[in-house]
């Protein structure tokens, strides 16, 4: 975790736990008394709020040990905490797993440390302790720290448990994060989206248990494919919400090379040692420099998109206006036209034959794809713009929980 500054201790707030149940009538009733224990350990007041999709009892036995419970239908897990998110009172929220791997009697760490000012706060099976047999050799040694370590590279974060279930947020949190994976995909997609949002995050170890005898976990239920599909599609996520690992950083290298190699061959062939470049290297030069171009355009639109970081949105509207980028895009077309006329005369004088490449009709033919590249770009951008004002103005509230 990166270092955070800490703000001065707060009273508890309202807690929620929230967790979706699918056909648990073997544990709820247990996981609603250990929650009514946590919160009585933590020395704060709560609610219980179950997600039921279950075919069983389990929302029966949930409601008769207390807990509030609202019927939705199977949608996936994520979804789940989607649809939650209007039902939910509490002014901090603590979300896991009903079937009693995660010990809810101990949830005063994750209290704390939102009450000393974190916004964000992972349990940790790794750094806590795992019940032998709890989870599959498969998972510990490698899908987990696999995936984990693939989140930190992308997004520069310090997780050492991605795929922990039990995780806490404050209610304005949970609101910036504002979800939209609809399955197993969502818990990738909160840590990334609190590492992106610069949100104050922290974990804290817990135990971690085997299933109850006579219990089979989802993922069995499922079959042998469910954890490798589950890892797929968090792998998925990582990559969507990542323009500038995968768009800007090489896009920018791209487009550097490129550059390097035109401005290298523009007078004509050079011999480096043994090495020689001629047109060929220049039209590389030019493809890489159009690939690093669009490629830094789908990342800003991304960007934008997502709206992750509101002062570099604000920045790339001043910047990508539509007249700068209407002018800017036809100006680079025109110019493109001109140098390519020498070229279109020498090739009509010769009767429609190509003799010799020149490098004002390569730059000419770069500067025409730019300008269609910047006029396009631009008008997907305002688009974008527009959209997102229009959703803004149509759902002021939108994201509250």
């Amino acid at each position: 975790m990166k270092k955070v500054k800490m703000l001065p201790k707060k009273t508890s707030k309202f807690v929620s736990i929230v967790v979706p149940a699918l056909n648990e009538a073997l544990t709820i009733g247990e996981f609603v008394d250990w929650c009514k224990q946590g919160l009585k350990a933590a020395g704060v007041k709560g609610e219980i709020l179950i997600i039921d999709s279950s075919t069983d009892n389990t929302a029966k036995i949930a409601k008769a040990h207390g807990a509030r419970v609202i019927r939705m239908p199977k949608k996936g897990l994520g979804q789940a905490y989607i649809d939650a998110g209007q039902h939910i009172k509490g002014d901090y929220i603590i979300m896991g797993d009903c079937d009693l791997t995660y010990d809810f009697r101990i949830i005063k760490p994750f209290i704390d440390k939102l009450d000393a000012g974190h916004e964000f706060v992972m349990g940790t099976r790794l750094k806590g302790g795992i019940e032998p047999g709890a989870m599959p050799p498969l998972h510990r040694y490698f899908g987990t720290p696999l995936t984990t370590f693939i989140l930190n590279f992308i997004y520069g974060g310090r997780f050492s448990d991605i795929a922990c279930g039990m995780r806490a947020m404050t209610r304005e949190a949970l609101q910036k994060i504002n979800l939209e994976s609809a399955s197993w995909q969502y818990a990738s997609e909160m840590i990334l989206k609190a590492a992106k949002l610069n949100l104050r995050v922290a974990e804290v170890p817990i135990p971690f248990y085997k299933d109850r005898q006579g219990r089979v976990s989802h993922h069995k239920r499922k079959g042998w494919y469910s954890p490798w599909y589950a890892g797929w599609i968090n792998l998925q996520v990582m990559f969507l919400y990542a323009p500038d690992f995968f768009l800007m950083l090489p896009g920018t290298l791209s487009f550097g090379l490129g550059f390097f190699l035109v401005l290298l061959l523009t007078k004509g062939p050079v011999q480096i040692g043994v090495i020689g470049l001629s047109w060929h290297a220049m039209f590389l030069g030019v493809i890489l420099m159009v690939l690093g171009y669009a490629a830094v355009q789908m990342g800003i639109l991304a960007k934008v998109v997502y709206d992750f970081n509101p002062r570099k949105t604000r920045i790339y509207k001043r910047i990508f206006t539509y007249n700068q980028g209407v002018i800017l895009g036809g100006l680079s077309i025109a110019m493109g036209l001109a140098l390519g006329a020498y070229f279109m005369v020498d090739y009509i004088r010769e009767d429609f034959r190509l003799q010799i490449v020149s490098a004002p009709a390569i730059l000419g033919l770069m500067l025409m794809l730019f300008g269609f590249q910047t006029f396009t770009f631009t008008l997907v951008f305002q688009m974008i713009l527009n959209k997102n004002k229009n959703i803004s103005h149509a759902s002021p509230h939108q994201g509250e929980a």
